[in-house]
């Protein structure tokens, strides 16, 4: 929008989204910042716009469980640790290679190898299909699709602090011209915060999937529904964040290893679900 800049960062990149009661929603892609531009029209009817931190507010939380939900999901936690899955001795060796590759320093390190490995490995999570990956790594060379996962890495880890992570990572997905698109994917974003903060995230690599997802995942085990993920408020990096850090609270510290979160979430799905009656 021609004249207006962010009077936090003084970028001119932003976009502005008509609200119900005739103002605009202003949105900063380089700070986050957003505010209201333009006189509300007063109409006691329509509903209030609501900002990023406004909106995580309304977001469920743990308290959002019913309680006979709560109790019943304890019992399968008890459950599952008596007969807890032998865990994948690669997981741990895999987030500590990770880990080093992906800090500030070590990010330029990494080799076209050990990034088409990480993306390509099933190891810790399985990301899907990478053949759009696989043919940028052909069509542009090892070299340049190596350097442009770096950008992608170091702008969702290291971008602007003023940034939110969840903005960060809708920015890449939504096609921000950073890095390399066809890295630039939830899966495999989602991965890279697995790795780097491996007892926030959990492995579950997108928000909504046919049975996998985290939304569908809060569905089956807690009864609990999420939003569906909209460009302007609900977006797909803050709901990704929000929904990751909402079934990390629901799982506890029962299960610290969060790679074994997952596979007891995956177990908990499958049984029976309680009654509402």
């Amino acid at each position: 929008m021609a004249l207006i800049a962010c009077p936090k960062c003084n970028s001119e990149d932003i976009t502005g989204t008509a609200q119900p009661d005739s103002t605009l929603l202003i949105h900063c892609a380089d700070c986050g910042h957003e505010w209201l531009r333009g006189e509300a029209r007063r109409d006691p009817g329509r509903p209030a716009v609501q900002t990023i931190d406004s909106l995580h507010s309304t977001f469920p939380t743990a308290a959002s469980v019913r309680p006979d939900v709560r109790e019943r999901v304890e019992l399968l936690k008890a459950e599952f640790q008596l007969d807890r899955p032998e865990t994948d001795p690669d997981v741990a060796a895999f987030r500590e290679r990770y880990q080093a590759l992906f800090t500030a320093e070590g990010l330029g390190e990494a080799t076209p190898e050990q990034l088409l490995h990480f993306a390509t490995s099933p190891t810790l999570a399985n990301a899907g299909n990478m053949s759009g990956l696989n043919r940028a790594w052909k069509t542009q060379g090892e070299a340049t699709a190596a350097q442009k996962v770096r950008e992608s890495i170091e702008y969702l880890l290291h971008g602007p602090a003023t940034l939110r992570i969840e903005d960060r990572l809708t920015q890449l997905i939504d096609g921000k011209k950073i890095g390399l698109p066809s890295f630039n994917k939830e899966p495999l974003l989602t991965k890279v915060l697995c790795v780097v903060e491996p007892e926030r995230f959990l492995p579950v690599l997108k928000y909504t999937a046919p049975t996998d997802g985290k939304k569908e995942i809060a569905k089956l085990v807690f009864d609990l529904d999420l939003p569906a993920a909209e460009k302007v408020a609900w977006t797909i990096g803050r709901v990704a964040i929000w929904s990751n850090d909402l079934l990390r609270s629901l799982v506890g510290n029962d299960i610290p290893d969060l790679h074994e979160a997952v596979a007891f979430l995956a177990w908990a799905k499958t049984r029976p679900a309680l009654s509402r009656s």
